[in-house]
């Protein structure tokens, strides 16, 4: 379709939101046609609930083909071979409620079960009105329902379908267990903030059962796909008010996932869990005693990736708002040089968060030694040039704040300009 450009479209055979010919063409409610694709990003990727010409408010988004233009569409393309433009194939439409629903029920016959899951997962990938369609007549429930219903036999026959170092994007996998493809359909499904709601509030034990498949499995792929499951359940708007207090067993296989370092994504994942769990004052105790503050400096360490270098020091403003957090931060020999040295080395977040840190181990955990450490370490030196680039009011804020709590301390350091030095109470 490269040559399409050279030759006049007829304006209704045009998508209102690519301006590309509808390879798929559907109708709204509101009698306007889109492209398939075009529309479903519309509505489940950029989150709207509007049509995008009428801009009429649609409750109830259904999406109806357009068999008559999709033909004639097709007929336009026939009579323009010599222009290089190719006849459209037809369009597999999308799956009727009443098979997924049949699928679904098949669940619960053993001996159905897997042919079930492998064609459940072939109609979320297919396309988003499937996914909505599968949502629509309650596949969240029984997915949870199959994966909180596992006994030791499912959990035993967890084996890994694929061997380390394979594909960090996760494609092309063929997962083999009922377990590992309950998962990945679950994750796929991109489940609406209502959906995940749910699965936090009526399915009590889910969170549980997701930490004892993490536990488990020997699948990377599996394990990839829960802890990224996870991270969309407690970043619905509505579960993070809700947040429980967790089971360290939650935090030592969170640990584990970056600890084994499954992929990026997995990486990512894991890491935005934490923060967000960690908004909790319980949860961020019980994060500090599984170790996660020296697994997060040691990747910050190694780590050149901006976001995940960001994400890392989010995730240790949390913990170091609490007194165990602090503790494992000092105990770690790199702990609060390679914390300074992110300032204004990777982005003005990171920069900000690395100054929230050290303003919290000043304040709350400043005796004499961390004093010392952080005036030879180089620290007290960043908060001063802190003061002196161009960078957030709050920022300044926080490092006047830290060199002004131990002034006496830090009055005569040869890092400090004498300019400065008339700011601090004698």
């Amino acid at each position: 379709m490269d040559d399409l450009k050279n030759v006049e479209i007829p304006t209704f055979f045009m998508c209102p939101i690519s301006l590309e010919l509808m390879k798929d063409p559907v109708t709204l409610p509101t009698g306007i046609t889109y492209d398939r694709d075009s529309i479903e990003k519309w509505f489940y990727t950029k989150k709207n609930n509007t049509c995008p010409v009428t801009k009429q408010v649609l409750l109830d988004v259904e999406l109806t083909p357009n068999h008559t233009l999709r033909r004639l569409i097709q007929s336009w393309c026939t009579l323009n071979p010599l222009s290089g433009v190719e006849r459209l194939p037809t369009p597999r439409l999308p799956v009727n409620k009443p098979d997924i629903l049949k699928l679904l029920k098949d669940l619960k016959h053993p001996n159905l079960r897997m042919k079930s899951l492998e064609r459940l997962k072939v109609i979320v990938l297919e396309n988003e009105t499937n996914k909505r369609s599968m949502e629509a007549v309650g596949a969240v429930d029984y997915l949870a329902n199959y994966v909180l219903k596992l006994d030791d036999h499912d959990y035993n026959n967890m084996t890994s379908s694929s061997p380390a170092g394979e594909d960090p994007d996760l494609l092309g996998f063929q997962l083999l267990t009922p377990v590992d493809e309950a998962i990945s359909i679950l994750y796929h499904m991109h489940v609406s903030q209502s959906g995940l709601h749910g699965l936090l509030i009526k399915n009590g034990d889910f969170v549980e059962t997701l930490t004892r498949v993490m536990q488990r499995a020997t699948s990377y792929e599996t394990r990839t796909y829960t802890v990224m499951l996870l991270q969309s359940i407690f970043a619905s708007s509505e579960n993070m008010k809700l947040t429980p207090v967790l089971k360290t067993e939650f935090f030592t296989e969170l640990i584990r996932i970056l600890t084994d370092e499954i992929s990026q994504k997995a990486t990512k994942s894991a890491l935005k869990l934490l923060i967000n769990v960690s908004l909790s004052g319980r949860n961020k105790i019980r994060a500090a005693e599984a170790a996660a503050v020296p697994i997060l400096i040691d990747i910050m360490i190694d780590s050149t990736d901006k976001r995940i270098t960001e994400m890392v020091l989010m995730a240790l403003d949390q913990l170091c708002q609490c007194a165990e957090g602090r503790s494992e931060l000092l105990k770690h020999g790199a702990g609060l040089a390679v914390v300074s040295k992110k300032i204004f080395r990777v982005s003005p977040v990171a920069s900000e968060r690395a100054v929230r840190i050290v303003h919290s181990v000043a304040k709350f955990s400043g005796n004499g030694g961390v004093v010392a450490e952080m005036l030879q370490i180089g620290v007290v030196g960043k908060l001063c040039l802190v003061l002196q680039v161009d960078c957030g009011s709050k920022m300044k804020e926080k490092a006047i704040e830290i060199l002004k709590m131990h002034a006496r301390v830090w009055n005569n350091s040869s890092c400090i300009p004498r300019t400065l030095i008339s700011s601090y109470p004698s």
